[in-house]
Formats: C-alpha cells, structure tokens, sequence
C-alpha cells in the first residue's frame, strides 16, 4: 500500500493559484466582471480558482469579507472599494501578510498597493465633457447660454472624484456654456429627484451628464413628466447591452460611454504577478462613446460576447465532469503498475491469514463448548437473562448506502454557501477519495456529484423563496452561485420556470 500511494502521490497536480475578488457592489456591470473573470478561470495555462464576494454597497461588509478571503487562504486579492479612505487599514492589513493586492476600477486612499486595472476616470470624465460640449453646440439657438448639468455619484468613490475633475475641467475652458452639478449617490432616484428639482427652478437643463446609466434613466423620467424629454439630452457611462446601448437605441440617451470591464485581462495580470512575470503597476483600459450612429453594431457585438461568457461558465461545469473520468483513467493505470508488486505481498498475506483463520476456527469451538455448558447450567441462565436483551429494543438495521447518503447531505449543506464547492472537499469531509465518492454518488443516486450539488442547491433555493423574503441575489449567493442570473438559468432549467416568477405565484395564492 505504501508504494501505491507514493505512485499516486507522485501524479498529484500542479498549484492552484486562489485569486480573492471583493466587489463593493451589485449591478449588470459589475456581474458582466464577474462572469468574465470566472471563464476567465480555465483560459490561461495555470490553474485558478477565483472566488468572488459582494459587499452590496456596505463598507463594513466589505471589510468582514477581505478578512474572510484572507482566512480561506487566498494568494492574491483583487478589490474594488466602496469607499476610498474606510477600507484603508484594512487593505494594510493584506499588505502586511505579504499577499498581493490588485485595485480593480476604484481605488483607496493609499499607495499600498501592487498594481491597478481599470479606466482612467479623470479621461472618462473628459472625454463625457468634449462631448457634452459638442452636443450643446449641436442645439437650435436659444436665449442665453446653454445649460449643463453634472449629476455626480456618491463624491466618497474615487470614480466619481476622477470623472467629476475630468469634466469639470472641460466646462472650465468654456464661458459660453453655464455649468452646474449636484452631489447624488448612483441611482436613478437621487438622480430623477435633482432634476425635478432643477427644473422647478427654471433653469432648464439643456445637456444633463449622469455618472452612470442608471441615474441617466431617473433623468429622463423627470424629463418626461414634465414634457420636455425632447428638449434634454442625457448622456450617461457604462453603456451596457439591456440599459446604456438600449437607452440610447431609444432615444432616452444621446450617448453612453461604454465602460471597460475585461475581467479576464484582470485574472491575466493576477497570474503575472504571482508568477513573477513582468508587469505593469497601473493598468488603463479604453473604452469608447456609443451614439445614435453605431449603437445597433455595438450593441450586437456586446450581446454575442455575453453569450460566449455565459457559454465558458456552462463549459466549465461539464469540464469537471470530464476531469473526473480523466482522473479514473489516470489512476487505473497507476493502480495496474502497483497491483504487480502487491500481487508478491498478497500471496504471502493469503497465507498468513490461511494459519490465522484455523488458529481462530479452533479457538472459537473451544468458547462454543464453554458458552453451551454456561447456557445449560439452571443456575447460570438468571445471569444470562440480564444480560440477554429483547429484539424489540435494538435499533433497525441501516443500509450503509443510507449512512453514507445522510453523511454526504450533511456534507453538501454544511458548505453549500462555497462557490467553488469541489468533489475533493466532499470527498474529504467524509473520508473519501474523488474517484470513490465519484462511483459511490453515481451508484446511490444515479447523479453525478456536480449534477446533484446542483440539484440539492436549487431545491434550497426553492424553499428560501417560497419562506423568505431575501431577494434573488441573497439567495443565489446564499445556496453557493457565483452570479444571479447564473443562478435564475439554472432554476428555469430545473422548475420550468424564473425564481421571480415562483414568488410573484406564491404572493398571488
């Protein structure tokens, strides 16, 4: 057995470099990073595992989940903050253990950092400003100066400093324009209720720059309850596929600018660092303002490059699947070398258990003697009936299929929450190898373990939304999906039907 094990020892795979990413928020942009860091996971020739939490815009969160990525054993952290200076000491704190630390889009209040990836906000804001002041020059003449209104998001972000320093130095070179902004907090409501404001005011915005997509939506509500969606142009940033590129399809907009997420050049320049290859500390990424002109181009590309993402996540659960029969293979064949050598050992073992089996045979007719004359004796059998006891009051008999089924459900749910959930967890958590819970899952259940991971997931997920009130992303996140809508696809798959869909029927019985 010894040789056996150093031979499969011997064959065990290479490091898997665990990449920590801590999002401060939700949101379709930021899910689009996500999902692309995730395929990202299996396109480069290391292995990665990147695990992915949500702060939900709360900076303590934020703070108790880098310190939990921290505990997992995480190599390197990628992290977007919330708030630029309150996660300062945390992030000296990940500094200080010596693992590397990547800002991604937003940046904290300090230099501690290994390198940066993301575009340059104080160019977006520019750029958002050359605009601007072509689309006011583009405006039928009017009395007096035209008006530009800046809706900030909340000023504590890096991204809403840089952009705002950006355009307001844009507005700065130009006396013909009046120029104002307002301090909101990123969404559309804070945004729809300055411009119902401004607008009480009577002075009309006529170009109206929103640091997001989604504010530029509460823009353009105001703008239509008071009959002027006509008369003000909106512009926004992020210039997604379903909001930025539709709003614009439809007019709501005259331009978004689209931008970059590319989360697979962040999980590149992760492994470059880890690695020790060469790389660069900050890291810009371009994007590009979509009009009118070119949204319907731009608009299909983003589409089908969404799907293709989608698609690599799909790959990459049937990927495991394979890899575990690869895996089968590949210790068969070792097994068949060592079975040679243990065929030697086993003969001698064969034998021995051959002498030791007659040596017990014999002793075992000696206790019966003892035992018939003990049961025989009248005096003996009061001492026998105390010990004796009734067939009633021992415990059923229990399948080990059923034993082993009840250790693996306890197993699943204790680390259901975990994402990256593996079969070699399992496996170890109730002492089994990854090949033997393999065949002994396919055997009981008839599943694989990842399909009936999947399965006792979405029957979780069933349960919280008929008896909870936690939205769909709790609930996904909570039963271990890295994403929402990863998580309402597999749901239809498996009821026929979208998680929003089974709550609305549950509210209306």
């Amino acid at each position: 057995m010894a040789v056996l094990s150093v031979l499969l020892t011997a064959c065990s795979s290479e490091k898997t470099y665990k990449i920590g990413v801590s999002q401060c928020g939700s949101g379709q942009w930021r899910e689009k990073v996500n999902r692309e860091m995730l395929a990202a996971q299996h396109l480069y020739e290391r292995n990665v595992r990147v695990t992915i939490a949500c702060a939900y815009d709360d900076t303590e969160q934020q703070i108790r989940q880098i310190d939990s990525l921290v505990e997992s054993g995480i190599d390197l952290l990628v992290v977007a903050p919330n708030e630029a200076a309150p996660i300062v000491e945390a992030i000296s704190k990940v500094r200080q253990l010596g693992i590397p630390v990547i800002y991604f889009d937003r940046k904290a209040s300090t230099d501690d950092y290994t390198a940066f990836i993301g575009a340059s906000n104080v160019e977006v804001g520019r750029i958002m400003g050359d605009f601007a002041l072509q689309v006011a020059g583009d405006l039928p003449d009017k009395e007096g100066k035209p008006l530009v209104m800046e809706i900030t998001g909340a000023m504590s972000t890096s991204p809403a400093q840089e952009r705002h320093n950006g355009f307001s130095t844009a507005m700065a070179r130009h006396d013909e324009l009046q120029y104002v902004c307002k301090e909101a907090d990123w969404t559309s409501e804070e945004a729809c209720r300055m411009t119902e404001e401004q607008i009480r005011t009577g002075q009309v915005p006529d170009v109206v720059f929103c640091h997001n997509d989604g504010m530029a939506t509460g823009v353009y509500k105001a703008a239509v309850e008071a009959d002027m969606e006509d008369r003000i142009k909106i512009m926004g940033i992020d210039g997604l596929p379903g909001e930025g590129i539709e709003y614009v399809q439809f007019g709501h907009q005259v331009g978004t600018y689209i931008y970059p997420t590319h989360g697979e050049k962040i999980v590149r320049l992760a492994l470059d660092i880890l690695t020790g290859k060469p790389y660069e500390r900050e890291n810009t990424l371009q994007g590009m303002i979509v009009t009118e002109k070119d949204v319907n181009i731009v608009d299909l590309n983003s589409r089908e490059q969404m799907k293709q993402n989608n698609d690599l996540i799909t790959i990459q659960d049937k990927l495991e699947d394979s890899l575990v029969l690869y895996d089968t293979q590949h210790k068969i064949l070792i097994a068949s070398l060592a079975t040679i050598i243990l065929l030697v050992v086993a003969i001698v073992m064969i034998w021995r258990a051959y002498v030791q089996t007659r040596k017990a045979i014999r002793q075992r007719q000696t206790m019966n003697e003892e035992q018939t004359l003990f049961y025989t004796d009248a005096s003996n059998r009061k001492l026998h009936d105390i010990f004796q006891q009734a067939d009633d009051d021992l415990p059923p008999p229990r399948s080990q299929d059923m034993l082993f089924a009840e250790q693996l459900n306890d197993a699943i749910r204790k680390h259901m929450s975990n994402p990256n959930l593996k079969m070699d967890d399992l496996g170890e958590e109730i002492g089994m190898g990854r090949v033997q819970l393999y065949r002994k899952v396919k055997a009981v259940t008839g599943q694989t373990p990842v399909e009936l991971l999947r399965q006792m997931r979405l029957q979780r997920a069933y349960a919280l939304l008929t008896s909870t009130t936690k939205t769909v992303a709790e609930i996904a996140f909570e039963v271990g999906f890295n994403t929402p809508g990863y998580f309402s696809k597999c749901f239809r798959e498996q009821y026929g039907k979208l998680p929003m869909d089974l709550r609305q029927e549950d509210i209306a019985h």
